[in-house]
């Protein structure tokens, strides 16, 4: 008999993992505490065309290379979260992270992701920049490496990580800027303008 986890995809980065009996994640991201989403359950949401298009319209596409930035609501850590499904049981089922939406919409369901005090995968953003939703910008990686990268990259004035606003406010002020370009109906190339000023708005001052 092959288990779920045996068949389980390793995707690229992902580490070792123990074997399990079934694949699910810890979803949600801060409060309130994490619940577990079984494979089947996510594989539901992901080949939903209704929901990938529910996803989509929450998303600003920026040319090629650059952050796919998330427009609809932000968890406490920055993230984008995104209701894939209306669930009964404890408040926000069916609400997930929409970096990991994206991801997994991209490359399929992560084995056994985000389980606090091991060496399972999490996902990291190579960007730093918590309210991107462009799959390419993220990579897996462990609890150990993705804090030790924050620390090192934070010490970076010019990164995402020193925004004085801090994550959650950084992905809203950005995602503000689009939408009101968007409402403004101007070219991409004004709204590009809008979000390097939302971003250097919130750069940490310096005396040189």
């Amino acid at each position: 008999m092959v288990t779920a986890a045996a068949s389980a995809p390793m995707l690229p980065g992902m580490p070792a993992s123990p074997a399990v009996s079934e694949i699910e994640q810890l979803a949600l991201i801060g409060q309130p505490q994490p619940i577990r989403v079984p494979e089947l359950l996510w594989r539901s949401w992901l080949d939903d065309p209704t929901v990938v298009a529910r996803f989509e319209a929450k998303t600003y596409r920026r040319p090629v290379g650059r952050c796919t930035v998330w427009l609809g609501s932000v968890s406490s850590t920055g993230h984008g979260s995104f209701r894939a499904a209306s669930l009964p049981g404890p408040s926000r089922r069916g609400t997930v992270p929409a970096h990991l939406f994206a991801y997994q919409l991209e490359y399929g369901v992560i084995p056994r992701l985000g389980w606090s005090g091991t060496d399972d995968a999490v996902l990291c953003h190579q960007c730093d920049f918590a309210g991107c939703v462009n799959p390419q910008h993220m990579r897996l990686g462990t609890n150990t490496v993705n804090r030790t990268e924050y620390h090192l990259r934070r010490r970076n004035l010019a990164s995402p990580l020193s925004d004085v606003r801090g994550p959650a406010g950084r992905t809203r002020a950005i995602a503000a800027a689009i939408r009101t370009a968007l409402s403004c109906e101007v070219d991409p190339d004004s709204i590009e303008q809008r979000i390097r000023c939302a971003e250097a708005a919130g750069l940490p001052l310096t005396l040189w």
